[in-house]
This record gives structure tokens, sequence and C-alpha cells, in this order.
């Protein structure tokens, strides 16, 4: 295993590894982490595999079972999908509010880079990996939660990255969504232009509600996809 930066220790090093399978689906939900197999494969002694796996608990992307061992989150339940929404829906206006009132060039120039990314992701005949998506769309939250400098409401964001991770990733989002998502993020980027911050929170609360219905379309096709024929 090479380390492309000095300053990464091993433990770095697996934990971007382990956090590209996870998003690239090389580990279906539930399945076991086993820390010798990841050794062996990333050629490192256990000690910096468990620590990946311990720092990747923390973002709700894997569990750790007592005597048992690591095992990558589950899907989603309805009721979990729901009430993650639920809180994001009165996280993110606020946040989007407080942001617009304090909009700056500096901020806007930064904001449109990850609209676009997911524009030219959508748009593109490249088949691309999941966690390009994800990095662009986390991205364009994560500059709207800093920007609204109340380090109250942007630690309540960070708490919730973890499991908005997890709903990135196992509701199997693809190229439809980025174009969906690079509209809705434009309009909340044009709310920011005008200096509209109720607007900017309106269209930030459309935003989760249309990812939330696109959510749950996304969990009755995987549903649909893994009854067996005939099967009810």
């Amino acid at each position: 295993m090479a380390k492309d930066d000095p300053r990464k220790t091993h433990a770095d090093t697996v934990y971007d590894l382990l956090l590209g399978q996870l998003m690239n689906g090389t580990f279906s939900p539930g399945a076991a982490l086993n820390i010798p197999t990841l050794a062996r494969e990333f050629d490192v002694s256990q000690t910096p595999i468990r620590e990946a796996l311990a720092r990747l608990e923390h973002t709700g992307l894997v569990r750790r079972e007592a005597l048992r061992g690591y095992f990558v989150a589950p899907l989603f339940s309805e009721v979990e999908l729901d009430k993650l929404m639920e809180a994001r829906l009165v996280l993110e206006p606020a946040l989007a509010l407080e942001a617009g009132r304090r909009v700056t060039p500096e901020f806007l120039a930064r904001l449109v880079v990850p609209i676009d990314n997911l524009l030219r992701m959508s748009e593109s005949q490249v088949i691309r990996s999941f966690r390009d998506y994800w990095s662009a769309d986390e991205e364009f939250h994560r500059l709207i939660a800093e920007q609204s400098a109340n380090p109250f409401l942007d630690g309540a964001y960070r708490s919730l990255g973890g499991q908005v991770q997890r709903f990135r990733l196992f509701v199997k989002l693809g190229s439809a969504d980025a174009r969906f998502a690079a509209a809705e993020h434009r309009q909340i980027y044009d709310a920011f232009v005008a200096r509209a911050p109720e607007a900017a929170a309106d269209q930030m609360r459309h935003h989760i509600d249309s990812a939330r219905l696109r959510a749950r379309s996304d969990r009755q096709a995987i549903h649909a996809d893994e009854s067996p024929p005939g099967g009810r």
C-alpha cells in the first residue's frame, strides 16, 4: 500500500481506501468487515485497520457489534429515512437563512463549483463513481453550513454528517438524481445571488423534500429488484 502524501499515517490511508470502497459499493449493506482480511488486502498490520474502522464508525457508515466485530451499516428503514429528513428540514433551511444574510462574492464563487460539478456529472456519458456525486453534493451543503456563521447550527449539521452520508450511500443515487440536485442547488444559489435569505430557506426546504421523495422511489426500486420472481 503506497502513501501519496508523506504526512499521512497508515490509518489515514486505510481510512481513505475503505471510505472509497464503501461509497463505490464494494461492500453490501450489513456485510462483515474482517480485520485480518483487510490487513492482508492493504498489506498493513491490523492496528491501522482497527483505527480506520473506529473512525468510520463515527461517520455512521460502519457499526461495531460487541464480540462480533465491524459491519457495514444496514439500509435505512422507511422510518429512519423519514426521521433523518425531518431533522434536515428543521436544520438546513435555518442554515440557508443565516447564510443568506451573510452572502459574499467569495461565498458565491465557492458555492457555484459543486453545482457545476453536479451538472457535468449528470450530462456526461462517462460512468462516474458515486463518490464523485456525493462529494459535490456534500460540498454544497457544507459550504452553506459554514457560511451561516453560527457554530451551534453548523455543529448540529456536522453531527448529522455520517447519517447523511449513509443516506447518500444506500439509496443508490445516480446521474438522474445529480441532474435534479444540480437544478435544485442552482435555485438555492440564485436566491443567495438575489440576497433573498427567506427564499433561500424556502428553496432548501423544497430541495430536501424532493430528495426525500426520490429516496423513497429509489428504495422501492431496490426492494423490487431484490424480490424473488413471483414473490410478494
